[in-house]
């Protein structure tokens, strides 16, 4: 009899313990959109989407998945059945910010293949919205930041108009966190003045990027340094909504060095 008890008693032991040596779930935050968000190829440098940045910010409780991808909107990202993996990957606890616009409203005959009339855009998010949440999961509406482009007169001009107001209707309608991407990325172009912002677009005079010995002028695509502010208006845009997923943003250990943290 002793004997059994001390077996119990063990078995007692062991099963507590593996409760406290267990790992808590770690929680996915899936990233899906357009260039502007995705991880760039080599090849394409500078150019950064604002994920790649956004992806180092979290301890190791969060694991950032950035499946966003250029050239797509929320139309040929289910059509490629990328939204379709994504959803069945969902676990309760997770993240989904979703950042679409850019293609969903391209007109021009060579991109007719990707666009997206606004009405059949908001049916796509809230699809996004709706799967999301029925796997416990938590949706997150991104406006589509905003292109480099300015009156004469110094100030950003709004460049997706109709589709950051449907995001913004969906939002409401659907109770949705939403992080006004766009109306954050303009002001801080603003900030910076028409050409001091070339620093944060891939913009450069020929002879001066191997990758674009030409010399290019895009003023939709990020540099580095763009992409890393664009990153830290995403996570004040998230302090704003105050989203749980915070909790687990680094905070830097300023006692044993002498680096500020970056003000969100």
């Amino acid at each position: 009899m002793r004997i059994f008890y001390k077996v119990a008693a063990l078995a007692i032991v062991v099963t507590l313990c593996s409760f406290e040596l267990s790992e808590p779930a770690k929680i996915t935050v899936y990233l899906i959109g357009d260039s502007t968000v995705c991880t760039q190829p080599i090849s394409q440098a500078p150019v950064t989407g604002w994920g790649t940045p956004f992806a180092v910010f979290f301890n190791e409780k969060v694991t950032v998945a950035n499946h966003a991808k250029g050239g797509r909107s929320t139309r040929t990202f289910i059509g490629e059945n990328r939204w379709q993996l994504i959803a069945a990957a969902l676990k309760p606890g997770d993240y989904v910010l979703m950042q679409f616009g850019h293609n969903d409203e391209a007109k021009e005959e060579i991109y007719k293949e990707r666009y997206t009339s606004p009405e059949d855009y908001r049916k796509n998010l809230i699809r996004f919205i709706t799967e999301t949440r029925a796997k416990q999961a938590n949706p997150v509406l991104v406006t589509p930041v905003s292109r480099r482009k300015f009156s004469p007169e110094g100030k950003a001009l709004e460049t997706h108009v109709e589709y950051s107001q449907v995001v913004a209707e969906v939002a409401v309608a659907h109770k949705v966190s939403l992080l006004d991407l766009d109306t954050r990325s303009r002001q801080l172009y603003e900030s910076f003045g028409p050409e001091y912002s070339k620093l944060l677009f891939n913009v450069s005079e020929p002879g001066i990027n191997p990758q674009f010995p030409n010399g290019i002028n895009d003023n939709t695509h990020f540099s580095e340094y763009g992409a890393r502010l664009l990153a830290e208006l995403v996570l004040d845009e998230m302090k704003k909504s105050n989203l749980e997923l915070l909790k687990w943003v680094v905070t830097p250990n300023t006692k044993n060095n002498d680096h500020k943290p970056s003000k969100l």
